[in-house]
Parts: C-alpha cells; sequence; structure tokens
C-alpha cells in the first residue's frame, strides 16, 4: 500500500513527463484499480504487454524523482513547516506545498 502511495505521489509531480498511453496505464492500473487482464482486454494487447507498460512508467518515475528529487524536497519542506511556530508563514508555506 505504501508504495502505491509513493507512485501516486510521484505520478502528481511527474506525469507530464510521461505520454498519453503511460498516463492513461497508469491511471487505470492505479487510480481505477483495473487488472493486467481488464486492461489487455480494453486496450486490445496482451497482458504481458500492460505488465512491461506499468513497470516502464513505475520506472521512469523512479528515474525522474532520482534525478529532479521533487518528492523528496516536498517531504522536507513538509517537515520543516510542521516545526515552524509563526502561523502566518507556516499557513502561508503550507499553500505553496
Amino acid at each position: 500500500m505504501e508504495e502505491v502511495l509513493y507512485f501516486n505521489e510521484l505520478y502528481d509531480l511527474y506525469n507530464g513527463l510521461l505520454t498519453d498511453k503511460q498516463r492513461e496505464y497508469f491511471e487505470d492500473y492505479y487510480f481505477n484499480n483495473l487488472s493486467f487482464s481488464e486492461m489487455a482486454e480494453n486496450y486490445e494487447v496482451s497482458r504481458n504487454a500492460i505488465f512491461k507498460q506499468i513497470h516502464i512508467v513505475t520506472d521512469k518515475l523512479k528515474e525522474y524523482e532520482s534525478i529532479l528529487k521533487l518528492h523528496e524536497k516536498r517531504k522536507k519542506l513538509e517537515e520543516i513547516v510542521k516545526n515552524i511556530d509563526n502561523s502566518e508563514l507556516k499557513i502561508a508555506l503550507e499553500e505553496l506545498i
């Protein structure tokens, strides 16, 4: 479950770097909870093709994060904001992240 949340967070950050088809596959699998078999039937491809594409997409998301580190930086910022005492500053920063 934690891995699913992680990929969803990466997708939120990096989905614009994926192709339309990759976004469709990712969303069907992770958001719409379709099985590989259901997706294969919908897209008229093999189950194995869907399986490979999902892995390609998740590998790309991990690669983008390893280079850009937007997820890591966001988590660090969230932790810093938690410890800020100035409520106005805290609200302003929370709106940004």
